[in-house]
């Protein structure tokens, strides 16, 4: 089975949990935007929304790029609650993982998300922001192709 979500352009829809130090979880939506602009470039584009929790919504932006042998990426990323970050990418035979770190950042914040694909329209997200040593959020849903 040959990875769908990143690798081809398209629309994917979010929901699960949201996980934050000392609070009890919230559900979380969203919505995630795939485009190619030329062969190497991606652009995504994704929004967390948070309903009947009161708290903002999360918008990140991304621009990445796959190296020749298209297995491995690295990104930019405008994050609504970090700021600028860069990362970088595997595509896995069964997941898709990535790293990103903030920059800049007195708090030291990093990131960790992995997609593992269930079938060419499904993959389980689970994903954490750090700052330091400490977990500071964790994030697991289910990422499904709109129709």
């Amino acid at each position: 089975m040959s990875h769908t979500f990143l690798l081809e352009p398209g629309t994917w829809l979010l929901q699960g949990n949201w996980i934050e130090r000392q609070k009890p979880p919230m559900d979380v939506k969203g919505k995630i935007l795939v485009s190619w602009n030329r062969d190497t470039w991606f652009t995504m584009v994704q929004r967390l929304i948070f309903p009947g929790s009161g708290e903002a919504n999360t918008d990140l932006q991304f621009r990445g790029r796959f190296d020749t042998d298209e297995r491995r990426y690295t990104f930019v990323l405008q994050h609504s609650s970090l700021g600028k970050v860069e990362g970088e990418g595997w595509i896995a035979p069964d997941s898709i993982i990535q790293r990103y770190w903030a920059i800049g950042d007195k708090q030291r914040r990093t990131g960790f998300e992995t997609l593992h694909q269930i079938d060419d329209r499904k993959y389980l997200l689970s994903s954490g922001i750090m700052a330091g040593h400490y977990l500071i959020s964790a994030m697991e849903a289910t990422v499904n192709r709109a129709s």
